[in-house]
């Protein structure tokens, strides 16, 4: 049986008042002792991700299951205790508490699981040594570098000896050096047993990992041009949607708009000939953020990314 089992998950979420839906129908799986890399851009949905498999956060449809466990089904103290026991995160910005040292950061998720303080300090020396820092325990995270900050996080992870760890961004603060140690570390968790699921937008990170996730959205890119006839309250594309072209309008006008998620709309833009939008989304790679339609009988022209540099240089050389 796999460690993980991801089937059909959606995941969206209300911001500014409209839905985004940064994972959909997300199906795959990995195996016990992998590392594995959520791998794509800020967006793309990894921290969204990282959070639903550590039962953070509820997704709209779907399963998670971690072993034999069904995340997506639990409820209550079966939530809590998952949460607890379950799984380990290791943060971004490592949310360590700065007025309790590193001994007493990694033992805190013992002392609130009801373990006794001998118990929990013991437990805390043993991994702060493991990740090599037995002669920081009584420093606390403002006396401690970026790495030593991040191998605290990584200890505190690490008490219940859960068989899935996940780890956002987990080099995001840290320079070079403290880079290569930090990745050795969390290499060497993946062990049979054990899940290790990292978020990073990396793609040097790659040659490490058992198993690449790549939540890059997918691009293609037209080529040439095309015309393109609206009729009257006609949508051209939908928020979310993928992006290929950037469109002029030749006649007539274009509303962009954003769909609120209580129902209704939010308006956006405006767009009358001559004037183009729709640009971001091919050139960067991002998928649509807004929706288009015709407020009336409308002609566009749809450019691929590099006609359409072509005639913008072409416009402003005319100007």
């Amino acid at each position: 049986m796999p460690a993980l089992r991801i089937s059909e998950l959606t995941i969206e979420y209300f911001q500014g008042g409209y839905s985004v839906r940064p994972v959909d129908a997300m199906t795959t799986e990995a195996s016990d002792g992998e590392l594995v890399l959520l791998l794509g851009p800020s967006g793309s949905g990894k921290t969204t991700l990282l959070s639903c498999l550590a039962g953070l956060l509820t997704p709209t449809s779907g399963r998670v299951a971690v072993g034999e466990t069904e995340v997506t089904a639990l409820e209550g103290n079966a939530l809590a205790e998952y949460r607890r026991h379950g799984v380990g995160v290791i943060f971004q910005a490592f949310n360590l508490i700065p007025s309790l040292t590193a001994r007493e950061n990694v033992a805190a998720p013992m002392r609130l699981a009801g373990a006794r303080r001998r118990e929990a300090n013991t437990r805390a020396e043993a991994l702060l040594t493991r990740v090599g820092l037995k002669e920081r325990m009584s420093h606390r995270p403002g006396e401690l570098s970026g790495g030593e900050q991040q191998r605290v996080a990584i200890a505190r992870a690490l008490v219940h000896d859960a068989p899935l760890i996940v780890a956002d961004e987990p080099t995001a603060h840290l320079d070079y050096v403290q880079v290569e140690s930090v990745l050795e570390l969390i290499r060497a968790l993946a062990v049979s047993g054990r899940l290790v699921i990292v978020a990073t937008h990396d793609e040097r990170l790659t040659p490490l990992a058992d198993r690449v996730i790549d939540l890059t959205p997918e691009r293609t890119l037209a080529v040439g041009r095309r015309e393109v006839r609206l009729a009257a309250g006609e949508q051209l594309f939908e928020m979310g949607d993928p992006a290929d072209r950037v469109y002029v309008v030749d006649l007539g006008r274009i509303e962009l708009f954003r769909p609120l998620g209580a129902g209704g709309e939010e308006f956006h833009a405006e767009r009358e000939p001559g004037t183009y939008f729709g640009e971001l989304g091919p050139l960067l790679g991002l998928p649509r953020s807004t929706s288009a339609r015709a407020l009336e009988d409308t002609v566009l022209t749809g450019f691929g990314p590099q006609e359409f540099r072509h005639w913008r240089a072409e416009k402003n050389d005319g100007a």
